[in-house]
């Protein structure tokens, strides 16, 4: 794993360094493990919309999941089966492309992760219904706005939290 982990790291700071060259004050305002927390979010994010749409369109086929004791909807049963999925991905990527220079164990900064995710999932539902429900807002743009707020928390959560030196 380690392996793979440096094969990625290598294509990111590629392409950091083929943007610096293009633009050379782009080193000066983002730093080589922000552009790699950047690249390694929008991956994992990409994977979180893929295997939605997989296994909401194709695996639950919109249809509602009856369990003995509840039933859920498909669009719910099919969040419950990613977010585990992209939050180990997400971890993966963080702990061994992102921030490589903790010595915390493994299960420390696993847990102290998950924190900052569900701090950024209340931040999410807080934010939404904020924007959307008093101040009347659209929903995406409202979206937009709390991703944009929830990145800064995150990055911020990982780096001086989760993954700190």
């Amino acid at each position: 794993m380690h392996r793979l982990a440096q094969i990625i790291t290598k294509i990111i700071d590629f392409f950091y360094k083929n943007v610096e060259k293009v633009v050379p004050q782009f080193g000066k305002m983002v730093s080589p493990q922000l552009f790699r927390y950047g690249f390694c979010g929008g991956s994992n994010m990409v994977l979180d919309w893929v295997l939605y749409f997989i296994i909401y369109n194709f695996v639950l086929r919109h249809e509602m999941i009856h369990l003995p004791f509840v039933t859920i909807s498909s669009h719910i049963a099919t969040l419950c089966i990613v977010f585990p999925i992209t939050l180990l991905t997400g971890f993966w990527l963080n702990k061994y492309v992102t921030f490589t220079q903790s010595s915390l164990r493994g299960w420390h900064q696993l847990f102290r992760y998950v924190v900052i995710v569900g701090v950024n999932l209340l931040v999410n539902y807080l934010g939404l219904k904020l924007f959307v429900d008093v101040c009347g807002w659209y929903p995406t743009p409202s979206k937009m706005l709390v991703t944009l707020i929830t990145i800064v928390i995150s990055y911020t959560g990982q780096k001086y939290y989760t993954f700190r030196k």
